[in-house]
């Protein structure tokens, strides 16, 4: 027994001294490959559930992130094709470490950039589609994300055909400085010369819309449609209570709360995005050509 307590206060020591010495033990997170759990409701289902539901919560409507290839599929008929645009200065600012992390996500995410651009049909109406994808810096704002954009726009009002662009940004990007933010003003010129043409713009706002791309091309849609309890803003709501030292409103910047005020036309699930947008489409439809 003597020997056994001995053995005991020797373990406890050595735990002790470990402590002191700072050293940490990491718990391996195993990730779970089969089953997905949401954050809102905290029910966990299949995988296959989720992308068979369209990213969406079976229990609560809980709106998931989309891959962007994965929701052009989930709009556009068959058969429709990817745009292509010029490509710009990779790192205009020489910023250290910004190319190095651009060539690990394309790896990991497959994308080139935070937008995706094509030309097809939703429903046999003809329509130029373009997709922020948040997996690339968070859907942030760089020279060839205005690039491909101003891209979309200057097709769709060269065929004469409607543009609908789904937004999820953070911002713009500031490893280009002053570069990004000039495409606010890129783009937004892009938009009003597709209005003067008297074609119809459609801005869908998705989980997160903020920044200078809610400050751009995001708000200048002649309807603007959003996804259920998507944040939508310039400056996120911690940094606005912060500025302001006062609490704000409940659900504020969210999509519903925008939809009251006026800054959103309509709400629309992703299951129903589909239907929606052939509706307006048709209701806009004109001749097209070259």
């Amino acid at each position: 027994m003597r020997n056994f307590l001995k053995e005991r206060k020797l373990k406890l020591d050595l735990l002790k001294n470990l402590r002191e010495k700072n050293y940490s033990y990491q718990k391996k997170e195993i990730k779970n490959l089969l089953f997905s759990q949401c954050g809102t409701c905290n029910r966990s289902f299949p995988i296959k559930d989720k992308i068979k539901n369209a990213y969406v919560c079976p229990y609560c409507g809980e709106h998931f992130f989309i891959p962007a290839q994965e929701r052009a599929q989930l709009l556009l008929d068959e058969g429709y094709s990817e745009l292509s645009a010029d490509k710009t200065i990779e790192n205009p600012l020489d910023f250290e470490g910004y190319t190095e992390k651009k060539e690990k996500l394309s790896a990991d995410t497959g994308l080139e950039e935070a937008v995706i651009s094509f030309l097809g049909e939703i429903e046999g109406s003809s329509v130029v589609l373009c997709i922020m994808d948040s997996r690339f810096f968070m859907g942030s704002m760089g020279a060839e994300v205005g690039e491909r954009i101003t891209a979309a726009f200057e097709t769709a009002t060269r065929k004469k055909l409607p543009i609908v662009v789904f937004c999820a940004s953070g911002g713009a990007r500031m490893q280009e400085g002053m570069y990004s933010l000039m495409q606010m003003a890129k783009t937004s010129a892009a938009a009003k010369r597709h209005n003067e043409a008297g074609l119809l713009y459609i801005s869908c706002l998705t989980n997160p819309t903020t920044g200078g791309v809610t400050a751009s091309f995001a708000y200048l849609g002649d309807i603007i449609l959003a996804e259920p309890n998507a944040l939508i803003g310039f400056a996120g709501p911690r940094v606005i209570e912060q500025t302001m030292k006062k609490s704000l409103p409940e659900g504020f910047q969210r999509a519903e709360f925008l939809l009251e005020k006026g800054f959103v036309d309509r709400i629309i699930s992703r299951q129903d995005m589909r239907k929606t947008l052939s509706l307006l489409l048709k209701l806009h439809e004109r001749g097209t050509g070259e």
